[in-house]
């Protein structure tokens, strides 16, 4: 959805709301107050379908509006059965057409302001109730081969773990991403930093939303513009 100045956006919330059921419009608001950008997710070079798609929707059910997904080697791929549906909610960035597609993740994270974690054992790591959220974080998670690539790991500005007692090395990726969230989600929910997303953000998504949802939402969006303007 394009940003419009706060007018705009007013008009037209006002104009699509007559559109869509009252409970709609409420689970929107339940919804965009429990969203949050402070806390992030990086994918880098999934190859299986199903782990991406599975943290598309832990992202979403856990108020994680934008997700990155970096395409170095293997371009991204989603399966709709295991989405059903999450990703009309949550704001996918691809990175896939630069020289060094995780450099440049990370350049355009860090001018957000996040710090950059990685989710692998390292020599500087700690344990994932350890982790300060004293700023906006990215969490990076690597594929399900290899894991993070080099370059994702020596840029990192810090590093997670998650504990295990088992014998086998590591959590399923998509479980690692799903664990990861929900303690953080709860960490981030007691902590006293300004979490939710602001009240401009909060009108462009509801605005997003709205639109998602109705048919034929471009022609809707020609015809009020036009009508906006017709009695301007």
């Amino acid at each position: 959805m394009t940003h419009f100045d706060r007018e705009t956006r007013q008009y037209l919330l006002g104009a699509i709301r007559e559109l869509i059921y009252e409970e709609r419009w409420e689970k929107f608001l339940d919804v965009i107050n429990q969203r949050t950008r402070y806390l992030t997710v990086v994918i880098e070079d999934f190859y299986q379908p199903h782990n991406g798609s599975a943290i598309i929707r832990t992202c979403e059910l856990m108020g994680i509006q934008d997700l990155h997904v970096i395409e170095n080697r293997n371009p991204w791929e989603i399966n709709k059965d295991i989405l059903v549906g999450s990703n009309k909610w949550v704001d996918i960035f691809r990175y896939n057409n630069a020289e060094n597609n995780t450099l440049n993740c990370y350049r355009k994270l860090r001018k957000k302001g996040y710090r950059i974690v990685a989710t692998s054992p390292h020599k500087d790591d700690c344990l994932l109730k350890d982790l300060p959220l004293d700023q906006k974080t990215a969490l990076v998670f690597g594929n399900e081969g290899h894991g993070l690539t080099p370059d994702a790991l020596d840029k990192a500005d810090a590093y997670v773990r998650i504990p295990s007692v088992g014998f086998t090395e590591s959590y399923n990726v998509s479980v690692s991403a799903a664990l990861c969230l929900y303690e953080l989600k709860e960490k981030l929910h007691q902590n006293p930093v300004s979490w939710q997303l602001d009240e401009e953000e909060k009108e462009i998504l509801l605005l997003d939303y709205a639109f998602r949802t109705v048919r034929n939402p471009q022609i809707l969006l020609k015809n009020l513009l036009a009508n906006k303007q017709s009695n301007a």
